[in-house]
């Protein structure tokens, strides 16, 4: 087991006073039997109302709403955690879905299905060409194997770039610039195991990690794909690897854009500026 402290903060300011708009709040990691929290403070100046509630993906969500007007907004998330998935390979798969291709069970479909990927793409599509590349159809390989020659390709053909401009890159642009945030791998990871008729969700989270240009004090996102027998697994193009202890999950998603960390809105004249720092530190 390892610990860690997570430290999230977040400040607006603004050109004047302004009326704040409800704010919905995704920073309390998802507890469950790999990830447990030891205790959690969110400090929010102005004072704000909190109601806390889960959303349909099961995510913990708070929604702050404000009554006095205010020229600046500070969130402040600090959360000790342990965290027990110390070996992520340590996994068994179905012995039906342990090849690739594999089919669902009839059980399992219908809640799998908007997970997974209901469009036709056309043989030119680039993302049809890049996954037709990386597997050839026919091929018969381990489903991990797959998955993982996915994150390894992913990690080696897009390079790293930091993007502070809200939204998510579609498949074609990542792979037309060769570059992409670490939300841009995971969404492009996520289409191309839809395409292979995998289930795939997005992950917002924090990863713990040296500070370097991967990792200079931000959230973190990646990807993962439900294998039966095991689950929902994490899987990280960002860094080529799978999700293990040092990945902690706050969020889950079908779409990349369902789960900002901070989301809300304002009424006061325009302009505004955003500073975020987190810091990840084992304990």
């Amino acid at each position: 087991m390892q610990r860690y402290r997570i430290l999230h903060r977040t400040y607006y300011s603004f050109s004047g006073e302004v009326q704040l708009g409800p704010h919905s709040l995704r920073l309390r990691p998802r507890e469950d039997h790999e990830v447990r929290i030891e205790s959690a403070t969110l400090t929010i100046t102005p004072t704000a109302v909190l109601r806390w509630q889960r959303d349909v993906e099961d995510n913990s969500v708070a929604t702050a709403t404000f009554e006095t007007p205010a020229s600046q907004l500070a969130i402040e998330s600090d959360v000790v955690i342990q965290h027990f998935n110390a070996a992520p390979l340590d996994f068994l798969v179905d012995a039906q879905a342990v090849d690739y291709p594999f089919a669902y069970s009839a059980e399992d479909q219908p809640v799998l299905f908007p997970y997974m990927d209901a469009s036709r793409r056309s043989s030119g599509d680039p993302l049809t060409a890049w996954v037709d590349a990386v597997w050839s159809p026919g091929e018969r390989i381990q489903t991990y194997a797959l998955l993982q020659r996915l994150c390894v390709s992913i990690h080696e053909r897009i390079a790293y770039r930091v993007r502070e401009e809200p939204g998510v890159q579609d498949a074609a642009e990542t792979l037309a610039l060769g570059t992409g945030s670490c939300r841009d791998s995971a969404a492009l990871f996520i289409e191309a195991a839809r395409y292979l008729g995998l289930a795939a969700r997005f992950v917002s989270g924090y990863l713990e990690a040296e500070p370097s240009a991967l990792n200079y004090g931000a959230t973190h996102a990646w990807a993962e794909v439900y294998l039966p027998g095991a689950g929902w697994k994490g899987f990280d193009p960002s860094i080529g690897q799978m999700a293990g202890a040092q990945h902690i999950p706050v969020a889950v998603a079908r779409l990349a854009e369902s789960v900002p960390p901070v989301a809300g809105s304002y009424v006061g004249m325009p302009g505004a500026s955003l500073s975020v720092g987190v810091w990840v530190s084992a304990l």
